[in-house]
This record gives C-alpha cells, sequence and structure tokens, in this order.
C-alpha cells in the first residue's frame, strides 16, 4: 500500500513537473515595457500617476495553449517614481510601500484561465508584505513580425484595480479623502524578439 502511494506521489509530481515546464521563455522588452498606476486624490479631482522602473517578468508560453502557461512578477519597491522626489521619498517610507521592510512586490501566476478573447492570470499578489489571491485580467494585444516572418515580438496589456488598505498600507493625509484608496495599476509587456517556429 505505502508503496503503492509512493508510486502515485512520484507519477503525480512528474506530470506536475512536464506541465511546468511546456512553456517557452518570451524574454521581456524592458525598454519599451512599463508597470505603472494611478491614484485618485482630493476626493477624485484629479489624479497622481507613476510608475516602477526596476522590475523584472520571466514569461513561459504555451504557444498551443496560453492556460498553460506563466508568468513571475518581481517589483523593487524603491524605484517607484511620480516625477516627485519629495513625494517619492514619502512613498519609500513606513507610512506607505516601508522599502527597507518590504523591497519587493511579487505576483506569481498558479494558473492562467481563458475568457473569450480576454485571459485572467490567478495568483498570489505581495505588498508590503501582505499576501492576497488575485485575478488579474490580460490580453493580448498584438505580434509583430519581423520582414523575413523568422522572428516576433508580442505584446501584453493588464488592468486591475487594488485597495492599499488589503495590503496595511493605511496613512492618511490630514485632509479626508485627499489620497484615495484604489489604486488603478496597469501593465503593458513587449517580449524581446523570439524565432518563430
Amino acid at each position: 500500500m505505502l508503496r503503492k502511494t509512493i508510486l502515485t506521489m512520484l507519477v503525480c509530481s512528474m506530470t506536475l513537473v512536464a506541465q511546468v515546464s511546456t512553456g517557452k521563455p518570451y524574454p521581456i522588452d524592458m525598454n519599451h515595457s512599463n508597470v505603472g498606476f494611478s491614484v485618485p486624490i482630493m476626493n477624485g479631482l484629479s489624479k497622481v500617476k507613476g510608475k516602477f522602473t526596476d522590475f523584472a517578468v520571466t514569461l513561459n508560453v504555451d504557444e498551443k495553449d496560453i492556460t498553460k502557461s506563466t508568468v513571475n512578477v518581481v517589483i523593487k519597491a524603491t524605484s517607484i517614481d511620480t516625477g516627485v522626489e519629495n513625494r517619492d521619498k514619502h512613498l519609500r517610507t513606513a507610512d506607505f510601500f516601508d522599502v527597507e521592510k518590504y523591497p519587493d512586490i511579487t505576483f506569481q501566476s498558479s494558473r492562467i484561465e481563458k475568457k473569450g478573447k480576454q485571459f485572467i492570470a490567478h495568483g498570489p499578489l505581495t505588498v508590503h508584505g501582505v499576501t492576497k489571491d488575485i485575478a488579474l485580467p490580460f490580453t493580448l494585444t498584438g505580434v509583430s513580425e519581423s520582414a523575413d516572418k523568422t522572428k516576433k515580438s508580442v505584446g501584453y496589456s493588464a488592468s486591475i484595480v487594488l485597495n492599499r488598505r488589503d495590503y496595511g498600507i493605511n496613512w492618511n493625509h490630514r485632509v479626508p479623502g485627499f489620497v484615495g484608496d484604489n489604486i488603478t495599476v496597469d501593465i503593458d509587456l513587449i517580449t524581446r524578439a523570439i524565432e518563430v517556429k
């Protein structure tokens, strides 16, 4: 009985490895990709927009079945850039991201779901030391082929609204509603040239 159980676990493990390794690496063109966000201020009268300038994306794509693909994202919180130096310094403090204690923002897909022309990457997102499962909708924005049809670049776009208080970022301005809670995150990725099979 024990031998049969161990054999079953081994077969399942081998199957899982096979599923994980079906994806083909799609290297990201970092010069033309972006992780941005916008925050409503003054009760929605305006928005502050920014981005993270230091991030890494590991994308493995199963070209026959994208639902078998995986994505792993690591964002360096200290790279936050809203275009205002003093504001960025404040955002790095314990009032917000506390980058010395929590240097990384991470997302790792556990599964990818297809819904019509849209896809959803499910998995844990960790911000400010707090981990929550999210469903990240994304779309394939297009494919660009080289003139000789031997290489291609692929574009992806994703957008999600997150509540900062869900991740323990609870700082309040002295003026109620000055800094909104719901943050819109927009991600645009382009791959470097990939050889066409």
